[in-house]
């Protein structure tokens, strides 16, 4: 996978979950970090969440530490640091199919 484009939907496999009684469709580029239809344009967002992983590489690059982004948007540290390394592979501003 070169970082100018995410993976291609023939990589991933789509998963299907039920949460609170809706279907939630969504490619899994990772334990936190996938892209699920119909949320934020189908572009890479935090699982559950309409937060765009954009966004969270943004406020990391600007300065703002793991811990600070993780607390200010209610999500596990983990789910940053996913966001972060996912980054040296995908370009988050690239769409893709």
């Amino acid at each position: 996978m070169s970082k100018n484009n995410l993976a291609p939907a023939s990589v991933l496999e789509w998963v299907r979950e039920e949460v609170n009684g809706e279907v939630y469709e969504y490619l899994p580029f990772g334990k936190y970090v996938v892209a699920a239809r119909g949320v934020c344009g189908g572009r890479p967002t935090i699982k559950y969440r309409r937060l765009d992983a954009r966004h969270v590489l943004a406020f990391f690059q600007r300065g703002d530490g793991v811990q600070k982004i993780a607390r200010g948007y209610k999500i596990p540290i983990e789910a940053v640091e996913e966001v972060i390394r996912l980054a040296s592979i995908y370009d988050y501003e690239k769409s893709y199919a």
